[in-house]
């Protein structure tokens, strides 16, 4: 299904090369708006040409530092000079960004690119989500096209019909610990290519479009590109509930379509899930007894609206426990409007429940975080390297803030029933539009493009290791003192030790949270890379053995990138290793020269 979606967008429908240009359907802007608008200002943005573009002003608590912050133009914010070149912006209280793009924007069988992740629950439509660096998504606007790397594809057939009280949330869950994850890195190794998540199976349609989006969220947790479901009768009665029925189209896999691997999963033989503070997958039962301080019902994954519904249902007449914080962060102002007209947020609140406010850092654990040596329960996706908290289901939630501590939610013994109004609000109106007494009033300040760095030679690098290196090798690892008071500069290479490592150093990439100029790692999937190499920065895959002989280790040095072809070798105290750089095609040329705003497209055959 992927391949049918940029085949009817792509130059080449045969899809041949390293890299093939693609027309682009949408454009979503979460993480850092104001970096990928600079991005396509200096590309020759006058007025986009994709079907939508939208940014997503995610940040609902403000300070005064944060109100600065925006004035002076942080890649954050979002700039409401997007609106006179055909972008919409999104204003704070909409809700979170997938879910609110699945309700009001998400159209199967289309392309869309962003910078955040996060939105990859956008496939259970039938969307093909691709996640690039800001100045991809500035070329994407500006010229209404990109390059990206052909896919290939891991089948999951679904079968059965789940148990009560187990949700789309467990069954997620369940399919990380079959170990998707391992196939998607066989792929990879045998062919370079980032790896889409088909979903499949008699069970697949029977599934809603929101329980879908739960499925394809674990996408980026297993280093695919994507997860995508068909589009079928389910998908066209969702979007005709959200009044939108012009935009379905059907997509399915033809009979007979190859793809790399398949796996089964029998629904029924699915129980409640959680990953815990460690971020192992186990089941609830191996917990239970465990106290919990703090709770939050929503975010913007792992939930559906029947299951904030059902927990609502299941929490009636109980009462929060003294020692136990309950959050409820409704994922939309869509879902916030239902629960309020069917009663279940009087519910909650007479539970003990906070609603707070769809403030993105919440899900990245930046605001209410867990308490020091407390654990913390929430139904959202984890966030790479974010403080640990246990991810369930909504009902096992809801369990668990009845009792105060972690336990099956079967222990409930009669399941409620959950009816969802056909009839759904569908107001957008925190969503803003260009106006045209807006569009000839004075321009206000937009932001500028960072100059790209590009690569001259040969250099030598700091090394940085990214979750820290053990105790014993911290000292080993840190300039001397001497060194610093003389104010040299060295650019820093990060060594990410595994896959969790690798993500979270992207986004901080593309938030500008981090200088690094290249990155090292075991394990380097072919849409991280080729979103690294958007941003100039060159990933190295280095075996198990060559990481042994870097840790401890201070500095690094490397070729000029001409010499970057073959492997790099290196030898430490500890032993030798060589470096693969695994960019291809075009990506080399986006390193070389800092930024792919540059680089000329040229065309290329497939390699490896």
């Amino acid at each position: 299904m992927p391949q049918k979606i940029l085949a009817g967008r792509a130059a080449d429908p045969q899809l041949r090369g390293d890299l093939v240009q693609v027309k682009v359907d949408q454009v979503l802007l979460s993480r850092a708006p104001n970096r990928a608008f600079a991005e396509a200002l200096a590309a020759g943005l006058k007025k986009t040409p994709v079907e939508v573009a939208i940014a997503y002003d995610s940040t609902c608590v403000t300070d005064a530092p944060w109100n600065h912050a925006a004035q002076q133009g942080t890649s954050l914010a979002v700039s409401h000079e997007m609106l006179s070149h055909g972008l919409l912006v999104a204003r704070p209280g909409i809700g979170y960004p997938a879910p609110v793009h699945l309700e009001r924007f998400a159209s199967p069988a289309r392309l869309a690119l962003t910078d955040d992740p996060r939105l990859a629950p956008l496939g259970g439509v039938g969307m093909l989500v691709v996640v690039v660096s800001p100045g991809q998504l500035g070329q994407a606007l500006a010229q209404g096209t990109v390059w990206l790397r052909p896919p290939r594809s891991v089948q999951i057939l679904l079968s059965g019909k789940t148990r009560p009280f187990v949700c789309a949330r467990d069954v997620a869950l369940e399919l990380i610990r079959r170990g998707i994850g391992e196939a998607v890195r066989r792929i990879e190794a045998q062919h370079r290519a980032p790896v889409v998540l088909e979903f499949a199976g008699t069970s697949a349609k029977l599934l809603n479009v929101s329980e879908r989006a739960v499925l394809a969220s674990i996408a980026p947790m297993v280093g695919a590109q994507a997860g995508l479901f068909l589009s079928d009768e389910k998908t066209e009665s969702f979007l005709r509930d959200q009044r939108r029925s012009k935009a379905h189209r059907t997509l399915f896999a033809d009979q007979g379509a190859p793809c790399d691997e398949a796996i089964s999963l029998d629904l029924a033989t699915v129980d409640p899930l959680l990953i815990d503070e460690t971020g192992q997958i186990r089941p609830v039962r191996d917990l239970a007894g465990k106290p919990v301080s703090q709770a939050i019902l929503g975010g913007d994954s792992g939930v559906t609206l029947r299951d904030m519904l059902a927990a609502a249902a299941l929490l009636k007449s109980k009462r929060v426990p003294p020692r136990l914080d309950f959050l409820v962060a409704p994922p939309s102002r869509q879902v916030f409007e239902v629960m309020a007209q069917e009663g279940a947020l009087a519910d909650l609140a007479a539970t003990g429940a906070r609603i707070i406010e769809p403030d993105r850092r919440t899900m990245l654990g930046e605001l209410y975080p867990p308490a020091p040596g407390k654990l913390s329960m929430r139904t959202c996706d984890p966030e790479p390297l974010a403080p640990g908290f246990l991810v369930a289901s909504a009902e096992t939630l809801a369990y668990t803030v009845a009792t105060g501590a972690v336990g099956d939610p079967r222990a409930f013994k009669r399941p409620v029933r959950v009816t969802i109004p056909r009839t759904l609000p569908t107001d957008d109106v925190l969503v803003l539009r260009e106006r045209r007494a807006e569009a000839s009033a004075a321009k206000r300040p937009v932001p500028v493009a960072a100059v790209p760095v590009p690569w001259k030679g040969a250099a030598t690098f700091d090394l940085s290791w990214l979750p820290e290196p053990p105790p014993d090798e911290k000292a080993a690892s840190k300039a001397p003192k001497e060194e610093k008071e003389k104010g040299e500069s060295r650019p820093v290479a990060v060594v990410a030790t595994h896959l969790d490592a690798v993500r979270a150093l992207l986004t901080l990439l593309i938030e500008g949270r981090s200088s690094a100029r290249a990155v090292i790692a075991p394990l380097l999937p072919a849409s991280l890379t080729h979103a690294l190499a958007g941003l100039g920065v060159p990933a190295f895959q280095v075996d198990e053995a060559g990481l042994q002989a870097l840790q401890g280790q201070r500095q690094l040095a490397l070729p000029a990138p001409a010499q970057w072809n073959d492997p790099i070798p290196f030898q430490t105290p500890k032993g030798k290793g060589a470096l693969l750089l695994m960019a291809l095609g075009n990506e080399r040329s986006w390193i070389t020269a800092g930024t792919p705003r540059t680089a000329a497209p040229a065309a290329g055959k497939r390699s490896g």
